[in-house]
């Protein structure tokens, strides 16, 4: 059970990472609240992605 959810805040935190990354990137002038902002939706992204991944899987 433990190791089930380690895995799933693994993969949101992997997703999160890239997401911020490009989100970032995409960005002209980060200033804190559009790196707020982005980290957010970023969050909410990988957590859709996660389970747009599992239902694939099904």
């Amino acid at each position: 059970m433990a190791r089930g959810i380690a895995r799933a805040v693994a993969e949101v935190l992997a997703w999160w990472a890239g997401l911020t990354a490009v989100w970032t990137l995409l960005i002209s002038r980060p200033d804190t609240l559009e790196l707020a902002v982005g980290a957010g939706a970023a969050l909410l992204a990988a957590w859709a992605a996660r389970g747009a991944r599992r239902a694939a899987a099904r």
